[in-house]
């Protein structure tokens, strides 16, 4: 037992299975060779043949063939006696009751669930999780089905997650906090570091996890997509503004520099406003000859 009450894994004690196939075969040999002598003359040696005949049989029946990646449980009269980990041809107590437990690495798809981020918004989210099995006593004996149980604390831990983070930046967030569409390392790690304390419970730790699945609710997905159009044009209304600005700007300076035409406070007034309207306009524009003056 562990320190904290919870089972801990030991080391089975176990033996080399071709040690034991050919121990029980012996004894099987040894005990057909009794009984040989018997029916030759000498009926006390089939009393001496039966149980040497019976330890035969019992110890082939505590052979069992381990595959990579996959380990034994071993109880004896329903106490955790170990696990043994060692593949190839093993031999234990034939008493023990033997359960396998693979230790290969194992996916798990999450269903997109519908959960509400941080600003209450609802969102569907799902990820796949990477895991596996560390401490085979604590996955059989800890929890009632470990497999089950880490499907439903990986769903846990994705709503939770989400009540974590903001889905998109927003003006009520600060500039540099973390949201689920911008911040995918950030949100992975967390929920890496959830699902690994959720899940030691059952004996399992967690190799990787990756969001599948991240929109908004079917109800409000079009709200917030004109929501982030609108915001994208005003992004880029200031961006062609900043640019038009910047150009104009160089123009009236080549102009006096090069003195190709001076310019007084009210032609330049009408320059600036004319390129601007040409430079930020998102329509094709008509050019207009001007035959007279700007003043009357």
């Amino acid at each position: 037992m562990h320190k904290d009450g919870q089972r801990q894994e030991i080391s089975a004690t176990t033996a080399n299975g071709y040690a034991g196939l050919l121990a029980g075969l012996a004894l099987i040999a040894g005990s057909f060779a009794v009984m040989a002598l018997a029916i030759q003359g000498q009926p006390w040696f089939a009393l001496a043949g039966v149980p040497v005949l019976v330890g035969g049989i019992l110890v082939l029946a505590g052979m069992y063939m381990q595959q990579p990646n996959e380990a034994r449980i071993l109880t004896l009269f329903g106490r955790y006696v170990g696990t043994d980990r060692t593949e190839g041809l093993r031999w234990a107590n034939p008493l023990t009751v033997k359960r396998r437990i693979s230790l290969r690495a194992r996916n798990l798809n999450a269903p997109a669930i519908k959960v509400n981020d941080k600003r209450g918004n609802p969102i569907e989210i799902s990820a796949a999780v990477v895991w596996r099995v560390q401490d085979t006593a604590k996955a059989v004996f800890e929890v009632d089905d470990f497999e089950t149980y880490v499907g439903i604390q990986a769903e846990t831990a994705i709503r939770h997650l989400a009540t974590q983070f903001a889905y998109d930046e927003g003006e009520d967030l600060a500039p540099d906090e973390t949201t689920l569409r911008a911040g995918q390392n950030e949100v992975v790690k967390a929920l890496i570091a959830e699902l690994m304390e959720r899940c030691a419970q059952a004996g399992v730790t967690v190799l990787d996890a990756k969001i599948t699945h991240l929109a908004y609710a079917p109800e409000i997905a079009q709200v917030m997509l004109r929501r982030q159009q609108a915001e994208a044009i005003i992004s880029a209304r200031k961006k062609i503004v900043q640019g038009a600005v910047t150009m104009v700007e160089e123009a009236l300076r080549g102009l006096s520099e090069r003195e190709i035409v001076e310019l007084d406070d009210e032609r330049k007034a009408a320059m600036v406003s004319n390129l601007l309207v040409v430079l930020c306009s998102d329509k094709e524009t008509q050019p207009i000859v001007n035959t007279g003056t700007l003043y009357s």
